[in-house]
């Protein structure tokens, strides 16, 4: 028998991360098209782990980055993924159960998920220019689960059921309608997360709007959601392990503890930045310039797929409830009123005007 010391307090996930030979970075914020990457043979693309602070035990965060005309090793694996693409152009070619193949070619702002433990291979279209990946995924439950590298990448079962009856590769889908903040598109692809139609949203915010995505049938619930210019989000909190995405436009951040408003962390927004706020830490977001602004979030549990009570409790009561009613959300006339005033000295030295006037009697 092989002696071992012993286990105590053993996180697999972090401890595989760590020998990969690759960039493990850890913060609380992270500016994805900036930080290093490193050759990762294991998917023939560069790459670096990000541990954001504020992550939960079912998902975390990879950064690829596929130099100029390359491509990245065919891979398949048992833990699923979110693909963000951030930055460049290029496709993906993906082998179903059946032998099929498909293509679809992504650029900047894509999003795409390929069906659990299918084969896939990405390429850059660029000969130029790098691409830039954010691929969220729930291997740090399937490592920490089985502890098992070879298993979690030489499983050869086939889920033909996460194909669904449509396999939408090429940026089709379907919505399906529930009520405001539940809607969802339906696909495996969406082409532009920044020019799609959102639905309105009117209890997060003046003028808000969001969609969910449904991504290949996964079990990684994520949404796009909108700020109009001269507004802002209500102030909210959930569980750990949301990873929150800037888009486009210009604004920021807060995020605070209930009772701790004197020590509020700002976050200012730049495409590529990722923010996971930590467990029931309140934080709201600002438009501070004259386009829309957009967030992608991406999270463990989708609202067909709860995983969670604490998500499931979330989806069906308390999402955009006000805390004074036991739900999650502070109403305008609730939220610490320097927040206010921070936000309408930014907007006149942007020369941006407010559109809250008829909330705040400004």
């Amino acid at each position: 028998m092989i002696s071992k010391e012993p286990v105590f307090l053993h996180d697999s996930y972090v401890d595989w991360c760590g020998k990969q030979q690759i960039p493990v970075i850890q913060d609380f914020g992270i500016d994805m098209m900036r930080i290093k990457t490193a050759p990762w043979d294991l998917y023939g693309m560069n790459g670096a782990a990000c541990l954001l602070n504020g992550r939960d035990d079912f998902v975390s965060i990879f950064c690829f980055e596929l130099p100029p005309g390359s491509k990245s090793r065919p891979v398949h694996h048992i833990y699923e993924e979110i693909i963000y693409v951030m930055d460049g152009y290029g496709s993906t070619q993906i082998e179903t159960p059946s032998g099929q193949k498909h293509s679809f070619e992504w650029g900047r702002n894509s999003l795409f998920s390929v069906p659990l433990n299918s084969t896939y291979q990405h390429f850059n279209g660029s000969g130029t220019k790098s691409v830039r990946l954010a691929s969220v995924h729930n291997m740090p439950f399937i490592m920490n689960l089985f502890r098992n590298e070879e298993f979690i990448f030489s499983v050869n079962h086939k889920f033909i059921d996460r194909l669904g009856p449509n396999a939408y590769f090429k940026g089709e889908g379907r919505m399906i309608e529930i009520r405001p903040g539940r809607h969802q598109w339906e696909t495996n692809f969406v082409s532009d997360i920044t020019n799609f139609e959102l639905k309105s949203w009117a209890e997060r915010g003046k003028g808000s709007s969001s969609l969910r995505w449904v991504l290949s049938d996964s079990t990684i619930g994520c949404h796009t959601s909108q700020i109009i210019p001269g507004t802002y989000k209500k102030a909210h909190r959930h569980t750990c392990g949301t990873n929150v995405f800037t888009i486009d436009g210009k604004g920021y951040s807060m995020l605070w503890y209930e009772g701790k408003e004197d020590e509020m962390v700002r976050v200012d927004w730049d495409h590529g930045v990722v923010v996971t706020p930590p467990e029931q830490m309140f934080h709201q977001h600002f438009n501070t310039g004259d386009t829309p602004s957009r967030y992608l979030a991406v999270q463990f549990g989708t609202v067909r797929y709860p995983m969670l009570w604490q998500k499931k409790r979330k989806w069906t009561s308390g999402n955009d409830t006000s805390v004074k009613q036991g739900g999650n959300q502070i109403e305008y006339q609730d939220q610490p009123k320097r927040l206010h005033k921070i936000w309408l000295e930014e907007l006149a030295e942007n020369n941006i005007s407010s559109e809250m006037n008829e909330i705040f009697n400004e």
